[in-house]
């Protein structure tokens, strides 16, 4: 089979049957073989009814008693994919089938894991949508160095192999592209894709999602670089804090005592705001690295600390 394309959706019975035949027909001018997984997650006004109408022999279904998320709904439709190429996309019409066939050449003929669309012109709200997108975007480009212009867009290609190694969790379905070169999967694409005005219905997604997400970027990013390494960040961070602390103890104990010696006038050193400021370094710094020792200790006892991904073997 050429393709698995899962499609998460909630709330959208109204575009479900234009979205199929249009995948339908897109696929059969270029001789794709397909299935389809649809994740309803949790639609309380018929989707599920409207899925259960498209069944076909290359039709999957997965209904979710109550809301999730997309990234719960994407961790399902990969766990059902079978497909040589996954593709996933929204439910809402904004994305076009159109773009599939040049993704799946892509990643055939170029040789990447993973490519990502790039919506260079959004059919949405400036002030909501676009301003923070791009905001949002440029830091994760930053943060993760991967250099894609949109990162959260909802239509992706990936290697059957690509969705098989991550775990997509909580929001992080934002960052599939820095999961996967997480795991490995370095060869990350980009293509530009036609996007669409919101045919039916209303977006799911306020703009609090753009403040989670710097949130989730900044918790995967320390994952990713000190998760397996805790007392790295900690055990340095408390040093660094507690010798701060100490030197500004002492040189406050020995400024005293060289003023004493010499008949100057000094103050008490628990009478200098200076002295309790340098203390809370030092219980801080003390803090800090037993908490780099903690996290050390339960991250050796984790059942997964030793889970690589391997490419091959002989």
């Amino acid at each position: 089979m050429d393709l698995s394309i899962i499609i998460p959706l909630y709330n959208e019975a109204e575009s479900l049957p234009e979205l199929r035949e249009w995948i339908d027909k897109v696929m059969t001018q270029n001789s794709l073989s397909y299935e389809l997984i649809f994740v309803d997650d949790g639609s309380d006004d018929g989707s599920w009814d409207v899925v259960k109408s498209l069944a076909a022999p290359n039709v999957k279904a997965v209904r979710f008693r109550r809301n999730y998320g997309k990234s719960a709904a994407l961790y399902e439709g990969f766990a059902l994919a079978e497909g040589e190429i996954v593709v996933t996309m929204d439910a809402d019409l904004q994305d076009s089938p159109e773009e599939v066939p040049e993704m799946v050449r892509m990643i055939r003929e170029e040789g990447y894991d993973l490519v990502s669309g790039w919506k260079q012109k959004r059919k949405d709200n400036p002030l909501t949508k676009n301003l923070p997108s791009k905001l949002y975007n440029w830091t994760a480009r930053k943060v993760t160095g991967i250099r894609l212009h949109d990162m959260n867009c909802g239509l992706k290609a990936y290697r059957n192999e690509v969705v098989k190694n991550i775990e997509v969790y909580g929001e992080m379905h934002r960052y599939i592209p820095y999961l996967a070169k997480n795991a490995g999967f370095t060869r990350i694409g980009e293509k530009p894709v036609h996007h669409q005005k919101r045919k039916y219905g209303v977006s799911k997604f306020g703009v609090s999602r753009f403040v989670n997400g710097l949130l989730d970027l900044m918790s995967l990013w320390f994952l990713s670089r000190f998760g397996g390494k805790p007392m790295h960040f900690f055990g340095t961070s408390g040093i660094l804090m507690f010798l701060i602390g100490f030197v500004m103890t002492v040189w406050i104990i020995v400024a005293k005592l060289v003023n004493q010696a010499h008949g100057l006038r000094y103050r008490a050193v628990t009478d200098q705001p200076l002295f309790y400021l340098a203390l809370l370094c030092v219980v801080l710094g003390v803090m800090l690295f037993l908490a780099g020792f903690i996290g050390e200790m339960i991250s050796r006892s984790a059942p997964g600390r030793n889970n690589y991904q391997i490419s091959d073997r002989i």
